[in-house]
């Protein structure tokens, strides 16, 4: 079966984001295996200054890194934008190649530009910033919405 993997910064808390992962990840069990890896989020200060923020993207993309396998698309706000039939065009291909893909997601501050430079793509859903767990159950919504629109489901419509 087709993987995807998730790998994303820090823990998800709020049993309303758990429960919407969780459902996604049913959906998307009938398309492809899903895992989610969770990496540690950094934290230093209240407020970190410049230099604590690189130190704290530097970490978790160490550990991000360890994590790359396939197909890497890192979600940054600076990636490239599609629409969700472009979203289901990128992923038919990878489908097609046997390749599994691996999507990033970044904490608080971001990514490091290691992750973005290893990455095969950025992807990017919007201009606005969203927090990086309610990002997950935003991505996993679109994944499925990709996979619905390749097997011509209603889903999408």
């Amino acid at each position: 079966m087709f993987k995807i993997k998730v790998v994303a910064v820090g823990k998800v808390k709020e049993k309303y984001f758990l429960d919407a992962i969780l459902e996604y990840k049913k959906r998307l069990s009938r398309f492809c295996d899903v895992s989610i890896c969770e990496v540690k989020e950094e934290n230093f200060t209240k407020e970190p200054n410049s230099s604590e923020i690189s130190e704290i993207l530097k970490r978790e993309g160490e550990s991000i890194l360890k994590e790359l396998k396939g197909y890497v698309v890192a979600m940054a706000i600076e990636g490239k934008k599609c629409s969700s039939e472009g979203l289901a065009k990128l992923i038919k291909n990878q489908v097609d190649k046997g390749q599994e893909i691996t999507f990033v997601i970044g904490g608080s501050y971001g990514i490091c530009d290691e992750v973005k430079t290893s990455a095969d793509m950025l992807l990017s859903f919007s201009d606005a910033t969203f927090p990086h767990t309610l990002f997950r159950v935003m991505l996993l919504e679109q994944v499925y919405r990709a996979f619905s629109i390749n097997a011509d489901a209603r889903y999408h419509k």
